[in-house]
């Protein structure tokens, strides 16, 4: 139920300047392309024809270092079917985003959204945050947070599902 007073507040808010809230990035939405925002770090492999999995995480979150060698199992596993990670840091600090990726070695792309465009882009609510994306750019899954062993499983078979909608590696 809408009331005079969500009423009056949304109304001084757009006086205000405040605008318009933007929506977070959902399933069924296209993924911006990543080449459009400086992101300093490992060069962006090519995901033209590829189902990509973008996962945004900070070197102070916690789930965020154990989702790491769950991620590097998965491109082992499913990188020669045409599946590809680029983890996105959101650290302000290039040398905590540095310390993070020489401590664990990811086996995948990661760059530097320290401006925090791409991150204010897609509205990413939590960290971290990872976009299944599929062939042809469609963010077909959204995963908020990370739960260990159920949400590597979980990846695993959504990969797997979009994976067998192509017809092998691009």
């Amino acid at each position: 139920m809408v009331t005079k007073g969500m009423i009056l507040a949304a109304c001084a808010a757009l006086a205000a300047g405040a605008g318009p809230a933007r929506a977070q990035l959902a399933a069924g939405s296209r993924f911006p392309a990543l080449a459009g925002f400086n992101l300093p770090g490992a060069a962006l492999p090519d995901t033209a024809g590829r189902v990509v999995m973008v996962d945004f995480w900070a070197s102070w979150c916690a789930p965020c270092k154990e989702s790491f060698p769950a991620y590097g199992r998965l491109q082992e596993r499913l990188g020669g079917k045409g599946f590809v990670i680029i983890a996105v840091s959101v650290d302000d600090d290039p040398a905590a985003y540095a310390a993070f990726v020489a401590r664990l070695k990811p086996a995948f792309a990661t760059v530097d959204d320290r401006t925090h465009a791409l991150v204010e882009s897609v509205q990413v609510p939590t960290m971290p945050t990872c976009y299944l994306v599929d062939r042809r750019g469609v963010v077909r899954f959204v995963h908020a947070g990370f739960r260990g062993a159920e949400t590597e499983r979980q990846l695993a078979s959504e990969i797997e599902s979009l994976l067998a909608e192509g017809k092998g590696p691009p």
